[in-house]
């Protein structure tokens, strides 16, 4: 588990030579199938002191929302997807949406936030960009909606939604 917690957090800090390394060795056989079980015993450890903080953290309120938004979908099956896309006037957008279970890909990372209330799914090129991350929301008029805390963040724009590395 310190393994996959180590390199990650490693790869978000270091420069984009490194980055694009880990990439390159996330997608090659043996180490994918090695990466997988990693990812899964350290995204789905939960309650245990010694165990290593989520990829993605949620925070109470960003909970509730996603659940009522989830329900109002009538369809237990789903997980929420988050991810990067090119885009956005600092380079890089979030994206979130819900998708069936039956959509995750062998090598996604599968986070269960606070006990199973709400399964995440992210691929992993998208976790690189995201690790460490702290998903927010705000009900306010003016700003509210999903904030985003992203450590590995270098510049922001002012609506939040994009980020830079």
């Amino acid at each position: 588990m310190s393994g996959f917690s180590l390199e990650m957090a490693g790869a978000a800090t270091t420069s984009s030579g490194r980055l694009a390394a880990v990439t390159q060795r996330v997608a090659s056989g043996a180490a994918v199938a090695h990466r997988r079980r990693q990812t899964r015993r350290a995204c789905s450890a939960t309650g245990n002191a010694s165990a290593p903080p989520p990829p993605i953290a949620v925070t109470n309120r960003a909970l509730l929302h996603l659940k009522k938004l989830k329900s109002d979908r009538q369809d237990d099956s789903l997980l929420l997807r988050i991810g990067v896309r090119s885009g956005g006037c600092s380079g890089m957008s979030y994206h979130m949406d819900f998708e069936k279970d039956d959509n995750v890909e062998e090598d996604d990372a599968v986070i269960e936030v606070q006990g199973g209330d709400l399964r995440m799914v992210c691929d992993p090129k998208s976790l690189l960009y995201l690790f460490g991350m702290s998903l927010d929301y705000s009900d306010a008029l003016i700003g509210g909606g999903f904030q985003f805390q992203n450590p590995n963040a270098t510049d922001t724009c002012g609506c939040g939604k994009s980020f830079g590395v």
